[in-house]
């Protein structure tokens, strides 16, 4: 190879020359080394070191005039910082390159694309700032990069563009606020052959969950086209959940979660042209509706991305972010970038703030939810930076996208909204490094919010973000698990909304003790099962045009609610694994499933649906089997194709022997054969029937879940619903505790498991007392309900076992005489 004094190309840099080429161009060239042979693809490219431009400077004379402009920079409120920028940049683009690296750079692009194959090998050229003072400096979305840049002449362009980039207005004033505007700063330029991805897709991946800090998580976003798109927020893309624990197991699938985006543009190649310039080589067209509602990557592509990135944080021992493509010439993945994840992932902290709307109030729009928090103000709407000072401290920033052009005004912002943009775009990653609430992509914020109204953003109401009209009061709750110590009867959770469960995850407990199916049903699927399976029974046009919008990526809507139902179970099955999680099947009565879409047109009318045709009555029944059916698909899905083993199955209001017996046949009929890889099912114990035949019951099914809540109400046989009589519920009534006991009893009888579901444990430390002596197994709580009910199980404990060590004393002593 030749030499050079000022190129180093991938094959001749590892992680450790950070110092000479930037972390963006180090670690290219440490994966080109290391990870290319074991198969995973990188383009290869050259880097023109920090060296290089510090030659540039200093023979151009370039450090004292610049020097004296940064010197008159408002620090405080940067009125003067574009004037200070756009002088700066036409010092250096006026400034020539020195014959020598102009030289070296004119041979490395040559013998890249001499490499290649191809005449002026087409490169994206990318900045890549650094400083000997201080190498860890990222400088991550600051500087500039071209893309589509092909010939000797707009190479140097575009590097020359580069050199200037180091004194745009964003990367000016972010020197300042990361506290290093005086070190010694130099900029490498990345020059990499380009992958044709724009006409097929591109993206970036991170191989943490960037809301909750949940590692176990692969996030893979994608576009069509040229991926600048979805750094700069101009688009929604297609999302994809990939869990890592699965990866490396065969024949199994591990991907838990996919979203159809919006891709609203697709950026491509402009047609080429002889200009000198690097600029305008790249255009952004719309997409066309059919490509907006594909998938961008096949599952096959998301599996091979997740185990690239898998491979590629294990080599650097960290999180990573990731930036791929795909080449449309030989249908190819490639990946051009990563560098360590620092911004998005939160620490697992032992003292978590939880945020509750205590009202609801008209809801605007809604969009990907940034943070866990809750923000009002008043809505200031923003169609580009110049208009930035009309923001006000403390209001609500709403625009269609931001870029980093965007930094100082958004760092002004109470909340931010924006009409486009994913997970990964520039809103996200300065919303979760700045702390701000921001609900992204919404689609339509600009023009359903008015400028000054008064507002309220939620992002505690799990991955969906919810913008109210309106000044809505909330609450905050400090959940402390530093100081809990662990019981021996496992606190679990009891889990509705599987949006939350990367969050929970980090909770002290042993599991889910109790997923209701029911929300994933009525707040995601949205659909009567009946209704995809017999849709000839629904004559309503407007019926039938919701269900076919919410279907439309499935040429058979059964296959939507199965799909649906996987996704919410594998979330939190993957968030808790390999702890155990509890699946409820479905237990709505009959006039909520009437609620569902197409519902009516299936569901009887009840007088009294509480007592009435719920729960394990429908499995097997001719009404209601076919739903059954898809519920058991998804289960198996969940459990045998995701392997996700660790979920168990639960039967409610199961009322006699002989109807335990026609569900588990009917499971079995479905492909879910009790004792098969695995399965557990359990019963619940919520009819008095449960507690009289609870030998019987347990000889049937692999453990007990009490609900109390159910046996209280047909205990002393009153509604819980009804204010008239509400007076008389207590878990604390003897006849209560009387059947609570004996399925303990029964349970502990036939070695098998028992828990209880219920509030009374964390409010009524009698109660937890009660249940701890008899000995139960384990306890679940709703989530805000886990600390009080472990501290009240913790001193349960402590006075169950001072009670047994006295009449172990007085025994002993008894035993002296």
């Amino acid at each position: 190879m030749e030499k050079y004094k000022y190129i180093l190309f991938f094959n001749e840099i590892s992680i450790t020359a950070i110092d000479k080429v930037g972390g963006k161009n180090a670690s290219l060239g440490e994966m080109y080394n290391q990870l290319n042979p074991k198969g995973i693809n990188i383009p290869n490219g050259f880097a023109l070191t920090a060296k290089a431009y510090r030659l540039f400077r200093k023979q151009n004379k370039l450090e004292k005039p610049l020097n004296d402009l940064l010197f008159i920079l408002d620090t405080k409120e940067y009125s003067n910082l574009s004037p200070i920028g756009e002088k700066a940049r036409a010092l250096i683009l006026s400034a020539p390159i020195p014959s020598e690296i102009y030289d070296e750079i004119h041979r490395a692009y040559q013998s890249l694309s001499k490499q290649s194959g191809m005449n002026n090998l087409g490169v994206a050229v990318r900045s890549s700032a650094t400083s000997e003072d201080l190498p860890s400096a990222s400088f991550a979305g600051q500087m500039q990069s071209f893309l589509n840049i092909s010939g000797d002449n707009q190479v140097m362009d575009a590097i020359h563009r580069c050199f200037a980039s180091l004194f745009t207005d964003r990367a000016i004033k972010y020197r300042h606020d990361m506290g290093f505007a005086n070190l010694d700063i130099a900029i490498s330029v990345g020059v990499q052959q380009m992958v044709r991805s724009d006409k097929a897709a591109s993206g970036v991946a991170f191989t943490i969950d960037p809301d909750t800090g949940f590692q176990n998580a692969i996030i893979i976003n994608s576009i069509w086209g040229l991926g600048e798109n979805i750094v700069q927020g101009t688009v929604t893309p297609d999302e994809w959940m990939v869990f890592k624990p699965i990866l490396e197991k065969a024949n199994l699938n591990p991907i838990i979660k996919r979203h159809c985006g919006r891709k609203e543009f697709t950026m491509i190649y402009a047609e080429k042209s002889n200009t000198e310039s690097a600029e305008n080589t790249i255009i952004n067209t719309e997409t066309s509706l059919e490509k907006q509602n594909q998938f961008s990557l096949t599952d096959k592509e998301v599996i091979q991305l997740g185990q690239w990135c898998y491979q590629i944080e294990k080599h650097y021992d960290k999180a990573m972010d990731i930036e791929w493509a795909k080449d449309a010439l030989n249908n190819q993945l490639y990946i051009v970038q990563a560098r360590p994840e620092t911004v998005h992932a939160k620490e697992n902290k032992q003292v978590r703030e939880v945020y509750q709307l205590k009202e609801k109030g008209t809801l605007l729009t809604k969009g990907i939810a940034l943070g866990d928090k809750i923000a009002t103000g008043k809505a200031r709407i923003l169609t580009n930076t110049n208009e930035g000072d009309q923001l006000l401290d403390g209001e609500i920033l709403v625009t269609d996208f931001t870029n980093p052009d965007w930094d100082p005004i958004m760092k002004k912002a109470s909340a931010i909204i924006t009409n486009k943009g994913g997970r990964t775009s520039h809103a996200a990653i300065v919303a979760r490094e700045l702390g701000t609430v921001a609900v992204l992509g919404s689609g339509n914020a600009t023009s359903v919010i008015k400028n000054g109204q008064q507002i309220t953003v939620s992002c505690a109401e799990g991955k969906e973000g919810n913008v109210y009209d309106g000044e809505l009061k909330w609450e905050i709750k400090e959940h402390d698990f530093s100081l809990l110590a662990v019981p021996v009867t496992n606190p679990m959770l009891i889990l509705a909304d599987p949006e939350r469960a990367f969050e929970l995850s980090y909770y002290p407990t042993n599991g889910i003790g109790l997923m209701r199916v029911e929300f994933a049903i009525s707040n995601t699927i949205k659909i009567h099962p009946l209704a995809l399976c017999e849709p000839e029974k629904i004559s309503d046009a407007s019926v039938q045009s919701e269900i076919a919008a919410l279907t439309k990526d499935y040429d058979d809507g059964k296959n939507y609610f199965v799909d649906k139902l996987a996704e919410a179970v594998s979330i939190v099955a993957a968030a808790f694994y390999p702890k155990e999680v509890i699946v409820r099947m479905s237990d709505f009565k009959s006039n909520e499933y009437a609620n569902l879409i197409g519902g009516k047109y299936f569901e009887p009318v009840e007088e009294n649906p509480m007592i009435g045709f719920r729960g394990a009555s429908r499995y097997y029944s001719d009404f209601y089997r076919k739903g059954f059916a898809l519920e058991c698909e998804a289960m198996k899905k969940v459990r045998n194709e995701m392997g996700l083993d660790n979920v168990k199955l639960m039967i409610p209001f199961c009322r006699t022997i002989e109807e335990g017996k026609k569900v588990l046949d009917e499971m079995k009929a479905n492909g879910l054969v009790q004792g098969e890889n695995g399965l557990e099912v359990y019963v619940m114990i919520e009819i008095p029937s449960n507690v009289i035949l609870a030998n019987e019951f347990a000889k049937l099914f692999d453990g007990f879940s009490i609900g109390s809540n159910d046996l209280t109400q047909l205990t002393l046989g009153l509604d819980r619903d009804s204010s008239l009589v509400s007076y008389l519920f207590s878990e604390q009534n003897p006849a209560v505790k009387h059947l609570i006991s004996e399925t303990i009893r029964a349970a502990k009888r036939n070695k098998i498991e028992v828990g209880l579901c219920g509030q009374a444990p964390s409010d009524i430390p009698e109660f937890a007392q009660f249940l701890v002596e008899k000995g139960i197994n384990s306890i679940s709580f709703t989530p805000d309900a886990l600390i009080s009910g472990i501290e009240n199980i913790l001193k349960a404990e402590s006075k169950h076992e001072e009670k047994r060590n006295e009449m172990l004393n007085t025994l002993s002593h008894g035993n002296n005489f």
